[in-house]
């Protein structure tokens, strides 16, 4: 090996290095780092063990400037191999540490942990309701250079919406009481303070509220009251028009039956009179409305001309005597009687006597029995 050439990129906290032979350009590989400082804790540091498979790689440290490297007593395994380490680191230090592959150094760097810190998330986290605002507070961290992120979100919003302030100290306004909203919060570094790769906290637990109450989760589907007064009037328009269009066609029916009567259909009233007598009116009242038979007329001194139930129907020409329909006798014109009727039939047509009645028929007339 002629040459070794180690070349370092540094990106969101994220390193790569390789090892390359100048004779023929060959390379060993591609190891990637990732370096978290755990809320002023413990420093993690983690690599890509899968560019070397079946490797253990060995990590050694120091957080002073001195020559003598301490290997790493805590590792992260990953697949039985090491993948990386966790180190206690309670203040702000610059770490130095070689990554090597039995003897040879694949990776060597020195940062200060505070560019990676991550705090923790915000803890015990309080609400103060006040008509249409909260206030969200919880106890601030030791260190300055922080910002404190809440973000709210009701049923009806597609996303979060946050709010920043440089204490835990966030009060949100504008909302609706009746509206049931989640919040969570978080901790964020500010580049001026911590540089640009740094990571913000994990977000708290979230907490759910609706109406001033804490809930355990709102609804996916919860109406909004004003919508769902909507519904409620919507429905009640509706109900109202339907009733009202219904008593328009009832009076609409009623006025029309009184404008247009409708006519009775003659076979529920007369039984009987289509189904047995085939309309024959005469046989119908017969059989049903024991109705009792006119008698013959006889003058004085007649005789019979006919059945017991004939109809006897005189017609006389006017001016004149009516002709008798059946003989009289010789005793009836010995006697010297009339035929002529008791008082003189009116003018204007023949004459008819029907059971002692007399009645004027015109050319045009009829009687039907």
């Amino acid at each position: 090996i002629s040459q070794n050439k180690l070349l370092r990129i540094r990106r969101k906290g994220l390193f790569w290095g390789w090892l390359g032979l100048s004779s023929g350009g060959r390379i060993w590989g591609v190891l990637q780092v990732q370096i978290i400082w755990f809320n002023f804790e413990t420093v993690q540091v983690t690599w890509n063990a899968s560019e070397y498979p079946g490797t253990n790689l060995t990590f050694l440290y120091r957080f002073d400037s001195g020559d003598t490297y301490d290997q790493c007593t805590n590792y992260i395994l990953q697949h039985d191999l090491t993948a990386g380490c966790t180190l206690d680191a309670e203040q702000d230090e610059i770490l130095y540490f070689s990554i090597e592959n039995g003897t040879h150094p694949l990776l060597t760097q020195s940062h200060w942990i505070s560019y990676y810190l991550k705090p923790g998330s915000p803890r015990d986290l309080s609400f103060l309701w006040q008509q249409e605002a909260v206030t969200v507070t919880c106890p601030d961290l030791l260190y300055d250079g922080f910002l404190y992120e809440v973000q709210h979100r009701s049923t009806f919003d597609t996303s979060w919406q946050s709010q920043e302030e440089e204490t835990c100290n966030v009060t949100i306004e504008g909302l609706d009481t009746e509206k049931c909203y989640c919040f969570r919060a978080r901790v964020k570094t500010t580049e001026s303070s911590y540089g640009p790769d740094a990571y913000p906290s994990d977000w708290s637990e979230v907490t759910c509220w609706h109406g001033g109450q804490p809930t355990d989760l709102c609804p996916d589907k919860l109406l909004h009251p004003k919508f769902t007064r909507f519904i409620l009037i919507c429905s009640l328009v509706t109900l109202l028009t339907v009733c009202l269009l219904l008593v328009s066609l009832w009076k609409l029916g009623r006025v029309r039956e009184l404008l247009i009567p409708s006519v009775p259909d003659p076979k529920s009233s007369f039984s009987g009179l289509f189904e047995q007598h085939h309309g024959n009116f005469q046989e119908w009242i017969k059989d049903t409305q024991n109705v009792a038979l006119l008698q013959k007329m006889r003058s004085p001194g007649e005789q019979d001309c006919g059945p017991e139930d004939a109809l006897i129907v005189q017609v006389a020409k006017t001016p004149g005597t009516v002709d008798a329909l059946c003989p009289k006798t010789q005793h009836g014109e010995s006697s010297g009687g009339s035929s002529r009727l008791p008082h003189l039939p009116p003018q204007g047509g023949d004459v008819v006597s029907l059971g002692g009645f007399t009645f004027v028929m015109s050319d045009s007339s009829y009687v039907t029995l």
